[in-house]
């Protein structure tokens, strides 16, 4: 079976490429498959083209381009089509282009949602609606997500699956080994890593984190991540800036680590596991999927976060670890109970392990691979059994 992915690829700089290239590595390394069974039309601005075998480039903002792409494929060996989602990744209002190449295509299409509103939200929600219609089997990365769009659009519970988001494995290295690597060696290690946004929620994260710095005095907080490049584009470096005059105002700038940058995914993983406490303290409680948070409970990380949507369906089964949104005296005290009770620390971190053993790329890529084999060859789409 040749599946194709319809997404951006690195070398694009964003997290819909980075998921599309570890679920096809997934895969490879599990089924075993060859690149050239899964190859890519990958999306890209007008600025450069991507290049190589198995990546057939689709640019962003040209119409015509979707309906030629739609017609190349009808025309390959191609049996199944992997849409990876995201509003913004393709052009027009709401991404709407990808309608284009939806409306022409003649193959079954599997598509994965990263995003899914709980209620109707326009543009979006119309033209999710369209792709809902368009697609043959839908997956979503949250459990919630299944709910959302069955009650929104006429479509089946058996047509829309649920498959976790991927994570990395553990490293072998030992965590100290890592904060003496990273410039943090004998310090407790708080993180939040990612492009940076006022959606992070850092700013009120803060002043609860100096709160823990008076009782654990060896506390770090890392934020690594350059700042998101819409944000930047905007503002600059406001928002970054206005983290680090709180740091001051606040007294802890010492405890506070910013790594201003894009990490790659070897360099992610080494933070992570070096990590105590990884924090997702985000205000958009209707946030469905969170690569970040998918990371830390893979690797089995302790963690804290808000109780978002993506968080409260991941950490179902640990109630204890969702904090409310802007509660600093919650936050102070559920984190340095953490970051001063080692043992209960390594238990959850064991807890959490297990539950990250069933996110590992290649057996997500594996399950995706079966879904994608049951419906190749049909040509019927959601609009057409409902």
């Amino acid at each position: 079976m040749k599946l194709l992915f319809v997404s951006t690829f690195p070398p694009t700089k964003c997290g819909i490429a980075t998921y599309t290239s570890h679920l096809r590595e997934g895969m490879m390394r599990s089924l075993p498959l060859s690149p050239a069974e899964l190859p890519v039309l990958s999306v890209f601005p007008d600025a450069w083209t991507p290049s190589g075998p198995e990546i057939w480039p689709l640019p962003k903002h040209d119409p015509d381009a979707y309906l030629r792409a739609a017609d190349a494929v009808n025309a390959s060996d191609v049996d199944v089509v992997s849409l990876q989602h995201e509003f913004g990744i393709f052009g027009g209002e709401a991404g709407r282009m990808v309608l284009h190449f939806l409306e022409r295509l003649k193959k079954p299409v599997i598509t994965t949602l990263h995003t899914v509103f709980d209620r109707p939200t326009p543009p979006y929600s119309d033209v999710l609606g369209d792709i809902v219609r368009l697609s043959t089997r839908l997956v979503v990365m949250n459990r919630l997500g299944i709910e959302w769009i069955t009650r929104q659009y006429p479509v089946s519970p058996r047509a829309v699956r649920y498959l976790p988001h991927g994570a990395p494995a553990p490293l072998e290295a030992p965590a100290e080994a890592l904060k003496a690597k990273w410039g943090v060696a004998g310090r407790k290690v708080v993180l939040t890593f990612g492009l940076l946004s006022p959606g992070k929620g850092i700013d009120r994260f803060l002043p609860a984190f100096a709160r823990v710095v008076a009782d654990v005095p060896d506390a770090v907080y890392i934020i690594a991540g350059q700042t998101h490049p819409e944000v930047k584009k905007a503002e600059g470096e406001a928002y970054r800036e206005s983290l680090v005059a709180l740091a001051e105002r606040l007294g802890i700038a010492e405890h506070v680590l910013f790594i201003d940058r894009f990490l790659d995914e070897p360099e992610l993983v080494e933070l992570l596991s070096l990590a105590d406490v990884y924090v997702t303290p985000y205000p958009g409680l209707g946030q469905i999927t969170s690569g970040t948070l998918a990371y830390a409970v893979g690797l089995g990380r302790p963690t804290l976060s808000t109780p978002y949507a993506y968080a409260r369906d991941l950490l179902r089964d640990f109630p204890d670890l969702l904090v409310p949104y802007g509660d600093e005296a919650a936050w102070a005290e559920r984190l340095g109970r953490l970051l001063r009770d080692d043992a209960a620390r390594e238990a959850l971190a064991a807890r959490l392990k297990a539950v990250g053993a069933g996110m590992r790329w290649p057996r997500v890529g594996a399950r995706f691979y079966a879904l994608a084999s049951e419906i190749a060859g049909r040509k019927e789409r959601i609009a057409s059994h409902g």
